[in-house]
């Protein structure tokens, strides 16, 4: 097979689940339409590498990048186009892609929202104090939410976004409605706070209410919103970012400083933690062990 051709016009065809299972990674979760694994690019706890099982294409949602099957073999085992398509050619046949007959897919969303409350239910309000995060402050950014995915009906915390989709949290599950976006509180003020999750934000809201309070903030729910937001960023006269202490997160903060002189980096003040909510819960449990002595 020419190698020339196979990169023009096999790539789409070379699925990508079945590559990834050849390289010993094997999703976390599948639905209809796509299947999580943690990423092969780089270390993580919680799966954010999709795979569209419609489209074959991949997009790492830490990093803010994806492509076909080539892209991300080149980029695990940093070959080039034409290691990569040798690597590939032997198994053209086992690794084909055939989509699924999504047909009935495009009838209903996998997740739609069914009510938005306030929130009340006990198992909401203790997921709450689980996180560090008391009742108020989750009452006052987030809502009950009641959605239906594959036909059948949960509950979560809902925090809205700027396109009227919802992150959604509850104790065992992490999804999202569509459409996914950045959330933005604004207020009018000069100065914007930027965290990457819900529960970033929750956070820095139980630390110092004031701060958020008197300030306009955009809670990014995903690194891959970074390009979208940055068009806000020169209205401000300061503006505070409270990102990840990983890897992903330290990349798109250099990137923001690089770009603009209005920009604060503020992960020092929860250095040695991965994020706010990791610190928050940490300087709870020592309070708490303190207390206790007495």
């Amino acid at each position: 097979m020419d190698l020339n051709n196979l990169s023009c016009k096999s790539a789409r065809n070379i699925c990508i689940v079945k590559t990834l299972a050849k390289l010993g990674h094997f999703p976390t979760r599948t639905s209809e339409k796509e299947a999580w694994f943690l990423s092969p690019l780089r270390s993580e706890t919680q799966a954010s590498f999709s795979v569209s099982l419609i489209k074959n294409l991949w997009f790492d949602f830490g990093l803010g990048i994806g492509g076909n099957t080539i892209d991300l073999i080149m980029l695990i085992n940093s070959w080039s186009v034409r290691e990569t398509l040798e690597f590939l050619k032997s198994d053209m046949g086992s690794l084909s892609f055939s989509p699924p007959d999504i047909e009935h897919l495009t009838k209903e969303p996998e997740i739609s929202i069914l009510d938005v409350q306030i929130i009340h239910l006990k198992a909401l309000i203790d997921y709450l104090n689980s996180r560090n995060i008391p009742y108020e402050i989750g009452r006052k950014y987030c809502r009950q939410v009641w959605y239906r995915c594959k036909g059948k009906r949960f509950f979560a915390l809902g925090l809205e976004n700027y396109k009227r989709g919802w992150e959604l949290r509850n104790k065992y599950f992490k999804t999202s409605s569509s459409p996914k976006t950045f959330s933005f509180f604004e207020r009018g003020s000069r100065q914007l706070l930027i965290t990457e999750g819900m529960f970033d934000f929750l956070s820095l809201a139980t630390i110092d209410e004031d701060l958020v309070q008197n300030s306009d903030c955009i809670i990014l729910n995903s690194l891959a919103f970074l390009e979208r937001i940055k068009i806000f960023i020169p209205k401000y006269e300061k503006v505070l970012i409270y990102l990840d202490n990983d890897q992903a997160g330290k990349k798109a903060a250099g990137s923001l400083l690089n770009q603009f002189d209005n920009i604060t980096d503020c992960s020092d003040s929860y250095s040695g933690y991965v994020d706010l909510n990791e610190k928050l819960k940490a300087e709870k449990s020592l309070d708490f062990k303190i207390m206790m002595r007495w």
